[in-house]
């Protein structure tokens, strides 16, 4: 397994809606290796497969101690909202309140293909909530209020890493079946 560049805010990968994964091999279990190992390095809450520049339906977080992944999430969200602090590894160095469900109920798949239901509140709904975003092509500046936003993409135009030559892109070793970027 292996740590591997981010994506960060402006590739394209990270606006187009990922592929539901079809095929729980061994590619899609070291994409869940590298995932965790990139998280856990970078480190961060939460890693979404486009962040990787590979465009299917799998995410991994690890909040309070928990380590966990899910495949072709499907969410049904709580009515009760939080509103707190967010970051993106995709938007390094930047943080904003940022309104999302309390609560989350998640079913999906572990990368074996075996059913699995996640459910979290606060910082674990907020994290399945923002990388499942991810999955659809959605960066979470695009909840922000307008101010909030427009500070945001003034944060961003004025990074370093704004606008520079995108990372080195290789060929992912992970059967995308077209997908990776």
């Amino acid at each position: 397994m292996s740590i591997r560049p981010i994506r960060l805010f402006g590739d394209p990968v990270l606006r187009t809606p990922a592929k539901p994964v079809v095929d729980f091999d061994k590619e899609l279990r070291t994409l869940v290796a590298d995932l965790t190992d990139t998280m856990i390095d970078a480190p961060g809450a939460g890693l979404a497969a486009p962040q990787l520049g590979v465009g299917l339906r799998v995410f991994t977080w690890q909040v309070d101690g928990e380590l966990g992944h899910l495949v072709n999430p499907q969410l049904t969200l709580s009515e009760e909202i939080q509103d707190g602090a967010e970051g993106c590894l995709s938007i390094p160095g930047f943080s904003i309140d940022c309104k999302r469900a309390l609560s989350v109920v998640a079913h999906g798949f572990d990368m074996y293909g075996e059913p699995v239901v996640v459910e979290g509140s606060q910082m674990l709904a907020r994290a399945i909530q923002h990388e499942t975003d991810h999955l659809d092509g959605i960066i979470f500046v695009d909840r922000l209020d307008r101010e909030a936003r427009k500070e945001a993409m003034r944060f961003i135009r004025e990074s370093e890493w704004f606008g520079d030559p995108a990372t080195q892109v290789k060929i992912s070793p992970h059967a995308t079946n077209g997908l990776g970027i």
